[in-house]
């Protein structure tokens, strides 16, 4: 998402000059592998895989410690998730340029997120989705519709972290029109409509308590399936973060951003945190965590504006933040499946500690393998039409009179 970023570019004397493309931010793209890497603990201290008949992934055999550790990285998930909303809506919002024509966008963002997609969504198939998924499930999955769909089965099908990108997907849909609202907020008003976004959100898990049926219970969480789905698979819902993130990057562009350091960011988000584990469930999914996320991506956006920001700007961590997709989607076939090939079996601490390394680095070198090998090659060759070959200045039309070739005609 941040590879459209970069610094101003001039024009020659006399040219039209292009819209100004705005700074980079090399250290938000660094700290969208913190977020995937959230979601890998969440994934590998599961005591029920996506993947039925839902066996247990954590491979710690104490009990107690095993236990300590799912309810630990419990949320974690849920922040990586909702983070990757909310940068989003910030990314595209930063790099969007006035005037761009909608088909241009969705070229770029279909690219970025089909590919990889497909890839993966066969993989899944062939090693274990096509012998537990029904057609209802694996159809909606490849076209990216399965999330809304509130059936259990459906929108966890196939590889079951693809689910948020039928939450992309509609963002990058809605964008174009979005935009064009968004920039018509009057700059002292944005943080009320920031504020908006949040009330939104607690109203859905309002609705989602009350009005939602809370039966039949699901297997892998304590709340019912279609509560599950309405709350945090849905898409539609979710469509608040993305605009809260888009509020956000205008607030920056605007000069209104509050001037918050990265380390209060951060103990905001642990005491995000906090709340998430003590609160009941549904809260956990982005409420409790949304202060923390959006002032940490503000945050670190103005630190990248002011040259303030170090670590996250390293070319190590730019590299982990590119491959961080690839990282998040290949973990449905490395680790929940990877579970499975191995046995399931649970190991001391020594070796259980090894176990999590071992599928950490087999999913890191998947998400790069991915990324190398689909992602940029595609983005490279399609994402922009190729440019047309320049006409040789000496070039004349054989029907024209010599004059009119020299000098030009109107």
């Amino acid at each position: 998402m941040l590879n459209e970023l970069s610094p101003p570019t001039s024009s020659p004397p006399g040219a039209r000059a292009p819209a100004p493309r705005r700074a980079r931010l090399p250290s938000l793209t660094g700290l969208r592998f913190f977020a995937a890497l959230l979601v890998f603990g969440f994934h590998i201290t599961l005591s029920a895989s996506p993947i039925p008949p839902n066996r247990p992934i954590n491979p710690f055999a104490n009990a107690g410690l095993a236990d300590s550790a799912e309810w630990l990285l419990s949320k974690a998930g849920y922040v990586g998730v909702s983070f990757f909303f909310v940068l989003s809506g910030f990314v595209i919002t930063w790099s969007s340029k006035p005037g761009e024509a909608p088909t241009a966008f969705w070229r770029r963002r279909f690219l970025k997120i089909f590919p990889n997609h497909l890839v993966m969504w066969a993989l899944a198939m062939l090693t274990f989705a096509a012998a537990i998924t029904r057609p209802l499930g694996w159809l909606p999955n490849l076209f990216l519709l399965h999330s809304f769909f509130p059936q259990g089965d459906v929108y966890v099908s196939v590889n079951p972290p693809a689910w948020t990108l039928c939450s992309e997907l509609l963002f990058y849909l809605l964008f174009p029109v979005l935009i064009l609202g968004l920039r018509r907020i009057a700059p002292a008003r944005l943080w009320w409509w920031a504020g908006g976004m949040v009330l939104a959100m607690i109203a859905v898990q309002v609705i989602n308590l009350l009005l939602i049926p809370d039966s039949p219970k699901s297997p892998i969480t304590p709340v019912s399936v279609t509560q599950f789905w309405f709350g945090y698979i849905f898409p539609v819902p979710r469509m608040f973060e993305f605009v809260l993130g888009a509020i956000v990057a205008l607030i920056v562009l605007a000069g209104r951003w509050v001037p918050i350091k990265i380390w209060q960011a951060l103990a905001l988000c642990a005491a995000g945190y906090a709340a998430a584990l003590a609160l009941p469930f549904v809260w956990g999914f982005s409420i409790a965590t949304v202060f923390g996320i959006t002032a940490l991506i503000g945050a670190v956006a103005v630190a990248d504006l002011q040259g303030t920001s170090r670590f996250l700007a390293t070319r190590t961590m730019r590299w982990l933040g590119d491959v961080s997709f690839g990282f998040y989607l290949c973990q449905g076939v490395v680790v929940f499946y990877g579970r499975i090939l191995t046995g399931e079996h649970t190991y001391g601490t020594p070796m259980a500690l090894l176990v999590v390394a071992g599928f950490f680095a087999a999913t890191l070198l998947a998400g790069w393998a991915l990324f190398a090998l689909v992602e940029r090659p595609m983005m490279n060759r399609w994402a922009r039409p190729r440019p047309k070959p320049a006409v040789p200045a000496r070039t004349q039309d054989v029907n024209r009179r010599p004059a009119e070739a020299e000098v030009g005609v109107g």
